[in-house]
């Protein structure tokens, strides 16, 4: 499942992001959803988060 809408996107869910140096490769980052960023319901490339590690992205793939 892909991360472009708010809705389904909640704080403690297990998710894929790729880190903004990462973008030109694609490298995903997983982690647990910390505050979600992005204010829009919607985002084509990925709704931003920040994980518990602290790191942000936008979420590539929803895992749990």
């Amino acid at each position: 499942m892909n991360g472009n809408a708010r809705s389904i996107i909640k704080p403690g869910l297990k998710v894929a992001i790729v880190l903004k140096a990462d973008q030109p490769t694609g490298k995903l980052t997983e982690g647990v959803v910390k505050d979600i960023l992005t204010n829009s319901p919607t985002h084509p490339h990925g709704i931003k988060v920040r994980l518990t590690s602290g790191q942000v992205g936008r979420v590539k793939e929803i895992l749990s």
